[in-house]
């Protein structure tokens, strides 16, 4: 973990109020952003430092502030500088979801509904002043299984039919999309921080890594929650909490084949966004995740609604890496 200060980091915190704080690092993630925990006397906050220019913190503003604005967990911003990539947040603690559950096991359908009464909430908001997710963003995300993952597990596939299939797969789902709800694209038990009074959790629940955005279909953080790249979540609690969110609103005939649609497209990203993480960026750890993740894609290939891409699958993919959940990688 690099542990060095970021440059202007003393000019920042004494002009926001924060001279003389302690500053300690933080773990990292798989981008450059890095985090620190700040100190001055009992008060406490987190500094974000995104560097341009490998990070922006504009959007993590944007979209933070009308997440406040409409009444969601986000936190609050106390100072920022976005030339340097400086911002200093509300610290929302220790207790992220994922890390909670493993102490707390007997928590988790309770923690788990809580989440997606926050997506309720959420949803119910107007869509946000963000992009929307096209069907360009979409297969552009697809793609990075044929570009990375592909060339990994030295096969060549039909990458031009690969898309072909998703344009047919997903061209129905943009009518259902629109005027769409905020989409935060990254919502899981790793971003998700569990609040009370006291390191207790009292139901609230903070969001963190929001600031990629856009407007879209309801049904995709709740894929991002319930077929979780990092955790495990069982089909028996992945199929309560789906009849827990539609029993909250009318998500329409279609949602449990745009929930498909969605999880095969935003597990195909994935695997291919950690053979990425692995061959180009060096970070081989995420491949452990993969077989969860493909595990979970070939549940959703089996519907009917992806008829067209599973038939690609079939074509391109050998039968001992799929019974390999996709596995394999690195070794």
């Amino acid at each position: 973990m690099n542990s060095e200060l970021p440059a202007e980091l003393d000019r920042f915190l004494t002009q926001a109020g924060w001279s003389g704080a302690a500053v300690d690092p933080l773990p990292g993630d798989a981008s450059f952003r890095r985090y620190f925990r700040v100190r001055n006397g009992t008060d406490g906050a987190l500094l974000m430092h995104a560097p341009p220019p490998h990070e922006d913190p504009g959007p993590f503003l944007h979209v933070g502030k009308w997440l406040d604005a409409h009444g969601m967990r986000a936190p609050k911003i106390h100072a920022e500088d976005t030339t340097h990539g400086l911002i200093l947040i509300e610290d929302f603690g220790n207790d992220r979801m994922r890390d909670w559950l493993d102490d707390n096991p007997g928590e988790e359908r309770r923690t788990y509904a809580d989440a997606i009464g926050a997506l309720v909430a959420l949803h119910e908001c107007p869509p946000g002043p963000f992009n929307p997710y096209s069907l360009e963003t979409y297969l552009k995300e697809v793609s990075l299984f044929p570009d990375w993952f592909c060339p990994a597990a030295g096969i060549e596939v039909d990458s031009m039919g690969f898309l072909a299939a998703w344009r047919e797969v997903l061209g129905s789902l943009l009518l259902r999309q629109t005027p769409g709800v905020t989409v935060l694209r990254d919502y899981h038990a790793e971003n998700i921080m569990l609040l009370g009074p006291d390191g207790g959790y009292d139901g609230t629940q903070g969001l963190i890594d929001f600031q990629d955005a856009l407007v879209g279909h309801r049904a995709y953080d709740i894929v991002s929650l319930l077929q979780d790249a990092r955790r495990d979540v069982s089909e028996t609690l992945e199929a309560d909490m789906l009849e827990l969110y539609k029993s909250r609103g009318s998500p329409g005939d279609d949602f449990d084949a745009d929930y498909a649609r969605l999880g095969a497209q935003r597990n195909a990203k994935v695997i291919g966004i950690f053979a990425r993480l692995w061959k180009r960026d060096g970070k081989p750890r995420y491949l452990s995740m993969i077989p969860r993740v493909w595990q979970a894609m070939e549940r959703d290939l089996a519907h009917p609604a992806l008829a067209p891409v599973a038939l690609w699958f079939d074509a391109n993919i050998p039968e001992e890496l799929r019974a390999a959940h996709g596995g394999g990688l690195g070794e």
